[in-house]
C-alpha cells in the first residue's frame, strides 16, 4: 500500500509537468499562425501600394509633360492649345500625385492595427 503511495506521488508530477508543455505547444503554434497571416497582410498592403504609387507615377509624368508642352506652346501660333494642354495637364498631375500620396495608406495599416492591441 505505501509503495502504490509512493509511486503515484512520483508519477503525479510527471503529469501535471506534461500538460503546460502541450499547452504552450498550442499556443506557440497559435501564434506562429498569427504571424503568417499578418506577414501576408503585410505582403497584400505592400503590393497594392506598389501598384498605386506606379500608377500614380505614370499620370503624374504624363500631366506634368503636358503642363511643359503647354508652356512650350504659350505666346504662339497654338496660344489656345498651350493654354488647353496646361489646364489639363495640371490637372491630370494633380490626380498622378494624389494617387501617389493615396499609395502610402496602404503600408500605415498594419501599424494602425497593431497599435490598437
Amino acid at each position: 500500500m505505501i509503495r502504490t503511495i509512493l509511486l503515484l506521488l512520483l508519477i503525479f508530477p510527471a503529469f501535471s509537468y506534461a500538460q503546460p508543455e502541450t499547452k504552450d505547444l498550442e499556443e506557440l503554434k497559435k501564434e506562429i499562425l498569427l504571424l503568417r497571416a499578418d506577414v501576408e497582410n503585410i505582403q497584400l498592403n505592400l503590393s497594392q501600394s506598389e501598384r498605386k504609387f506606379k500608377q500614380g507615377i505614370a499620370v503624374a509624368t504624363v500631366g506634368y509633360t503636358m503642363v511643359i508642352a503647354g508652356g512650350l506652346m504659350l505666346g504662339r501660333q497654338n496660344d489656345d492649345l498651350g493654354k488647353g494642354l496646361l489646364i489639363a495637364g495640371g490637372a491630370t498631375g494633380i490626380t498622378g500625385t494624389i494617387k501617389m500620396v493615396d499609395a502610402f495608406k496602404y503600408l500605415g495599416r498594419a501599424a494602425r492595427k497593431k497599435s490598437g492591441n
